[in-house]
């Protein structure tokens, strides 16, 4: 820069002060997300229990927080949760809402419902989805985000611990335990659920987006995924029965067990469990959530968490 060229000058230069605020912007964000503590986990087992403890840190390189859908920064957390080491299936699913599911064998969360309702009206029973598309949480490639509380948590499929753990090839993989202490597995499974020898294949949901519109008293419009409530399950219409699981063999359980999978369409992540969760993953306090309302200014303006740290600035992008 010419010694000459001043403050005051170079403020006629708005274009040239907006790509500089957005340079420092993106290298504070990308400083955030790769200056991590290292990923810490503890699994031990007492004859009756499966114990993890661990800060949430991923093992594998995480998307860039804060950005423009999220703005939190991620920081360590203090999980300590226990499964039963033999889980046993519920007469009947399970449901639940604002809890984490499961934790992943990295320590971090699978937690898949997010804190948007419409018109920012829990009791409105309509619940956006966070992979229907109208709204955007700031994911990763990994399909996790940040909670305001600085927890990185997963929404889908962990495509980097995938491929930490599995590689490039089709495997199948244990990617972590649900709540009720059933092992969670990756997209591919056996093509016959009891037959090691069969091949692998990417397993099926067995939901679908309802057909016809939205009755009154709702967002209205045609069922198209956004929320929740768009979708059904249809018993048989894929691999997976209604917890998003069957029963079958995997290589670590190869005299079978109920499982888990965690798929590419909805749910992403199970919305019920097959047993009965242990009281270790209730959230206690508030969940996280409120990452801006979806296009078209539907749903609630900002929530916890919507104010940038200290810090960065608001995003230039």
């Amino acid at each position: 820069m010419h010694p000459d060229m001043t403050l005051s000058r170079l403020s006629a230069f708005p274009a040239l002060l907006l790509r500089i605020s957005g340079v420092v912007f993106v290298s504070a964000c990308l400083a955030a997300s790769t200056q991590l503590p290292p990923s810490q986990v503890k699994i031990t087992t007492d004859g009756k229990y499966r114990r993890i403890q661990a800060n949430g840190i991923p093992d594998h390189t995480p998307g860039q927080f804060p950005n423009r859908n999220n703005p939190n920064v991620i920081a360590p957390q203090n999980y300590d949760y226990k499964v039963p080491l033999k889980p046993q299936v519920a007469g009947k699913p399970v449901a639940y809402r604002m809890q984490p599911f499961g934790i992943a064998v990295n320590g971090v969360v699978f937690d898949p419902f997010a804190a948007e309702w419409w018109k920012g009206d829990p009791s409105s029973g309509w619940q956006y989805e966070p992979h229907g598309g109208a709204i955007n949480l700031g994911l990763d490639s990994s399909n996790a985000h940040v909670q305001p509380n600085g927890a990185y948590h997963y929404h889908g499929i962990p495509n980097g611990l995938l491929e930490k753990l599995g590689g490039d090839q089709p495997k199948m993989t244990l990617i972590g335990w649900a709540a009720d202490g059933f092992p969670i597995y990756g997209p591919w499974g056996y093509s016959e659920a009891k037959d090691a020898g069969s091949g692998l294949k990417k397993l099926a949901t067995s939901y679908a987006i309802k057909q016809g519109t939205r009755p009154a008293g709702s967002p209205g419009g045609k069922y198209d995924g956004s929320f929740v409530n768009d979708y059904e399950y249809i018993d048989g219409a894929g691999d997976l029965d209604a917890s998003n699981g069957r029963f079958g063999v995997t290589p670590e359980f190869p005299a079978g067990t109920y499982y888990y999978v965690l798929t590419n369409e909805y749910p992403f992540i199970p919305r019920q469990f097959a047993g009965t969760p242990d009281a270790s993953f209730e959230r206690r306090g508030p969940p996280g959530g409120g990452f801006g309302p979806p296009p078209g200014g539907r749903g609630r303006r900002g929530g916890p968490g919507m104010r940038p740290p200290p810090g960065f600035p608001p995003p230039p992008f």
